[in-house]
């Protein structure tokens, strides 16, 4: 999450420097005026683009873990069929309620969390 910050951070900065050279008209911008803004605009892509692929690392990873608790449930009910039939029905739900609170609204709330603290729900790029 760490890497995500930094990167909307950097991001937003070289925004920033973007829209002050984009504010001078055409006609009163230098040569290096432009190639500036043409190199602010390649390493926001740059930074987008690796911005994308850690979030696209986090959901994969997301849904591998959720696979696996899955996979590990069943495999717990195939090898304890008895234990897990005589539980206490209620200490069975809270245990199925916290994983599921776990599991999708932590990442989302996470997300929605580090949305807030990166760029006050300015960034354009999200």
């Amino acid at each position: 999450m760490m890497d995500d910050i930094q990167l909307c951070k950097e991001i937003t900065r070289l925004k920033k420097e973007l829209q002050k050279l984009v504010s001078i008209p055409d006609k009163d911008k230098s040569k290096d005026d432009k190639q500036k803004e043409e190199e602010l605009l390649q390493q926001i892509h740059k930074l987008v683009e690796t911005r994308d692929f850690l979030v696209d690392d986090v959901e994969f990873e997301r849904l591998r873990e959720k696979e696996e608790d899955k996979e590990m449930a069943e495999f717990l009910q195939a090898k304890f069929p008895k234990r897990l039939k005589h539980e206490n029905p209620a200490q069975g739900r809270k245990l199925t309620s916290r994983a599921q609170q776990t599991s999708s609204p932590f990442v989302t709330k996470t997300g929605l969390t580090l949305l807030k603290e990166c760029c006050g729900f300015t960034c354009s790029i999200m």
